[in-house]
């Protein structure tokens, strides 16, 4: 990564230019646990020296930091330079430049849908037989991101053209362990476990779940979590991918069953804080609050990897605060399915040095060193997770090891009109009282309009 610190670089000898770019490296090449045999290796077999690379992506801020701190020890094993750009329109932004014949040689977003419509315009090139092989022999659960990462091209050829780094983890409970402990609970390690604990918790005189699905013009996103979580959990995998594409209809009976599934956790006032016609209108900022209150108003709260973001201030992870696996049904024998999003990079603009890019990002050390930083989570099986940054992304690092099927989330695949909007409002429609099936049919139609 170029930096104008170093921007008088040139005047020096080369021996204190190699020093230099060293001295930025967050951690020392040949130091700690990290795999430092798989830089080497991918070193040997890429000399770059000279080449521009281009990368645009959706990091900014503290991640920008992160992203290009992994982009310099490509730059040092290669001598590529390296120019990495985000822009806060990124989804607009890699549009136009794609479309004005302007791109960068490898893109990355959080976002299939948009990478879809770049494919079937002839703007992405698509990644070899070799690492889609690669994806389904070392990711966990492979096959589940050689599917994310395989698009239709303008030929009406579905190939892989898309890489998957950088995961997020949506399918977790957070509780209080010392809430549990003081009660006599026991995390759940399956669904009928879990009901069973919701249950007994109600039976205590106490309320199981906080859930609040206000996100002011987002509002209701939160239960369209909730459902993609449900459907993995009461139908096979290909069912979930048919519902996304709209082969199977909002209407169908599989899907209205996985609303209902979440109607058992919101509908019920016993079951959820301030009663089931408060969770449309509780912030899901504010909704893990209460299990943390004292006494408890709730001891379960299920939310995305990011959630401790909003919990009041001095809660320590791993202390006050613990999570679970939203765990599957054991008699449905559907394996670990694991609900998340992440980031997918691919070559808008071919070149040695694109090419050389997505070769890293298959070497463990691409995932260690942004795992040993901050807020990172990877499916690659060859990783240290004992590199993780601390035990809570260890944790759920494993969870994602361990998962037999990845999807992600749906609402973001599917149509912006659904899948940011009829889907959303239908959610709190629901959480309001409106029947399942009527909420389904309301959803479908929307779907059936779009032109």
């Amino acid at each position: 990564m170029k930096f104008s610190l170093y921007a008088s670089v040139a005047a020096f000898a080369m021996t204190a230019s190699l020093a230099q770019a060293e001295a930025h490296l967050p951690f020392a090449k040949g130091e700690g646990d990290f795999n430092w045999e798989s830089l080497d290796a991918f070193a040997a077999e890429h000399d770059l020296n000279g080449e521009e690379i281009s990368i645009f992506g959706p990091w900014r801020g503290d991640d920008q930091g992160l992203v290009e701190s992994i982009i310099d020890y490509f730059e040092e094993a290669t001598g590529a330079e390296v120019s990495y750009a985000s822009s806060e329109s990124y989804e607009q932004q890699i549009v136009i430049d794609t479309e004005a014949g302007s791109p960068p040689n490898v893109a990355v977003l959080p976002q299939p849908g948009l990478i879809q419509d770049l494919v079937s315009k002839g703007f992405v090139e698509p990644l070899s037989d070799d690492t889609q092989a690669w994806l389904k022999e070392n990711y966990a659960a492979g096959e589940s991101w050689v599917s994310l990462g395989t698009f239709t091209g303008p030929d009406g050829e579905d190939r892989l053209y898309a890489f998957p780094y950088k995961i997020d983890l949506k399918s977790l409970v957070w509780y209080s362990p010392d809430n549990f402990d003081d009660a006599g609970y026991e995390v759940p390690e399956t669904m009928e476990e879990l009901k069973a604990l919701t249950e007994q918790i109600v039976a205590d005189g106490e309320t199981p779940w906080c859930i609040g699905l206000g996100s002011g013009g987002a509002t209701g996103w939160p239960a369209t979590d909730w459902v993609e979580d449900l459907m993995l959990r009461t139908q096979p995998p290909e069912t979930y991918d048919k519902w996304v594409s709209n082969e199977i209809k909002f209407d169908d009976p599989a899907v209205i069953g996985a609303i209902e599934e979440f109607g058992y956790f919101a509908r019920d006032d016993a079951k959820v804080a301030g009663g089931a016609g408060a969770v449309a209108s509780t912030d899901f900022r504010d909704s893990p609050d209460g299990i943390f209150a004292s006494p408890p108003q709730c001891y379960m709260h299920r939310q995305a990897s990011f959630i401790p973001t909003f919990f009041p201030e001095g809660i320590q992870l791993g202390v006050d605060a613990d999570f679970f696996y939203f765990p599957a049904y054991e008699e449905k024998d559907l394996g670990k399915p694991v609900l998340g999003a992440g980031t997918l990079a691919f070559i808008t603009k071919d070149s040695p040095g694109a090419q050389a890019f997505i070769e890293f990002l298959k070497t463990p050390i691409a995932h260690e060193l942004w795992m040993a930083q901050s807020g990172f989570l990877t499916p690659h099986t060859g990783v240290d997770t004992g590199l993780y940054a601390n035990d809570v992304l260890k944790k759920q690092g494993d969870i994602l090891l361990d998962a037999t099927t990845f999807r992600f989330d749906g609402s973001d695949l599917m149509p912006t009109g659904v899948g940011a909007g009829s889907f959303w409002t239908g959610m709190v429609d629901y959480a309001g009282g409106t029947s399942a099936e009527d909420v389904a049919k309301s959803i479908q139609d929307s779907w059936n309009a779009l032109k």
